[in-house]
């Protein structure tokens, strides 16, 4: 229904507009107008893209470019579909893969294959590259933005006590989280979400699948939930939690109990360092490091965040402003920039030699952007986020020991299968 009603709205766009490319956002005194809507709005997120916004208007004096701040992501899609079915969409927005997928079903949004040179794309990350096509024609339809990965964060202190360091294997991990369970600290705190969606426990639980060989969607999208290796990863997580290492809890319950000297590590976004930093406050040492490996070495990882589409309404001189202004947005010295004070990862390999102090400080920033050279998206289908909610529901059943591991897989891919054949 969410896709069916996307859609509809985007099609009052089209038949209304006339012309695609009739108007955009203007100009005024000689300069070419663009607009970008995005939510970058939290924390130190918007005066860094204001200050990378203010340098890229004193490289190019003939361009004005003006940040439409959502709030947050679903404000952020509902105000980029108001705008299309009012034909007047932004130059530029930030989107996730299934909201362009969406649009460009609808012909809202232009490819950026006449843009973006093999020498633009080859600068970076593969994963980051993997990231900007559509299934559907294969087309370049996306520029990157703002990227992240899932690392480890442990209390370094906690794992000492035990001879324990950083875990290389995820087998590793559970004799670790075991460890240092018991008298009122857990080796670790989850949230898996629920039906209403996924959170950080969920995707979790999509590396630990992954990890043993099989992803839990496949690339076009296909539920995979009662895989053998899906099953293993659900039982890897029943075990530690019958071994009283893991817990289930709301609203970061990982790093709460990091925080708190209470939980021996947190397996979160590389995005959550400086909660986490804050959460733990100096009273022990906070260690980051790569998640463990499968079984063989496998190494997996979840790449998550946003990427930026161009609409079909811009004119050509907006489009040739738009796509100057992402160029520089992508630039090593904007992505270092970006890097240091956003929390979030660089989207080339170009910009961490000009982060040199910075890693040197904060050695996960390196570690956590070379694993852009493999993490997986999932894939840009709009029953995804649905069917990650189903997950979550499973994991909540199998790891409270309601249902099995099979059982509760079982009934979570029956479900995704039905959300897919729906297209919801």
């Amino acid at each position: 229904m969410r896709k069916t009603r996307v859609a509809a709205a985007l099609a009052v766009c089209v038949l209304g507009a006339g012309g695609l490319a009739a108007c955009g956002s203007g100009s005024s005194s000689g300069k070419t107008t663009i607009t970008f809507m995005e939510a970058m709005s939290a924390g130190a997120l918007k005066p860094t893209m204001e200050t990378l916004t203010r340098r890229f208007e004193k490289a190019h004096p003939d361009i004005d470019v003006q940040l439409q701040v959502e709030p947050d992501y679903g404000t952020l899609r509902n105000k980029e579909t108001a705008a299309l079915s009012a034909g007047k969409p932004p130059t530029i927005g930030q989107v996730y893969s299934d909201w362009a997928a969406t649009f460009a079903n609808s012909n809202v949004v232009v490819p950026l294959t006449d843009y973006a040179k093999p020498a633009d794309l080859k600068a970076l990350y593969p994963s980051v590259r993997g990231d900007l096509y559509l299934p559907s024609d294969h087309k370049l339809y996306m520029w990157p933005f703002n990227k992240s990965v899932v690392i480890q964060y442990y209390n370094q202190k906690m794992l000492s006590a035990k001879g324990k360091g950083a875990p290389k294997t995820w087998d590793e991990f559970a004799a670790a989280a075991k460890a240092v369970s018991g008298n009122g600290t857990v080796g670790i705190a989850i949230d898996p979400g629920g039906s209403a969606g996924p959170a950080g426990g969920e995707a979790w639980f999509e590396i630990l699948s992954q990890a043993n060989g099989t992803p839990v969607f496949s690339a076009d999208g296909k539920p995979q939930f009662t895989s053998p290796a899906a099953v293993k990863a659900m039982n890897f997580l029943v075990g530690l939690k019958k071994a009283g290492a893991l817990t289930l809890g709301k609203n970061y319950p990982g790093q709460v109990a990091l925080g708190a000297g209470k939980g021996g590590f947190d397996i979160s976004s590389v995005a959550s360092y400086y909660f986490n930093a804050k959460a733990v406050g100096g009273k022990f040492p906070m260690g980051t490091a790569p998640l463990p490996t499968g079984p063989g070495g496998t190494r997996a990882n979840q790449m998550a965040g946003t990427n930026i589409v161009m609409f079909a309404k811009a004119s050509d001189a907006e489009r040739k402003a738009a796509w100057s202004y992402l160029k520089f947005l992508t630039s090593a010295d904007s992505q270092a920039y970006w890097a240091e004070y956003s929390g979030y990862l660089p989207v080339t390999p170009a910009a961490l030699p000009k982060m040199t102090d910075f890693v040197k400080k904060n050695p996960y920033q390196k570690f956590a952007a070379q694993a852009l050279t493999t993490a997986k998206a999932d894939p840009p289908y709009p029953w995804i986020t649905q069917a990650q909610g189903m997950l979550a529901v499973a994991m909540q059943s199998a790891i409270t020991g309601k249902q099995s591991a099979s059982a509760a897989l079982g009934s979570a891919q029956k479900q995704a299968v039905d959300a897919m054949k729906s297209g919801q």
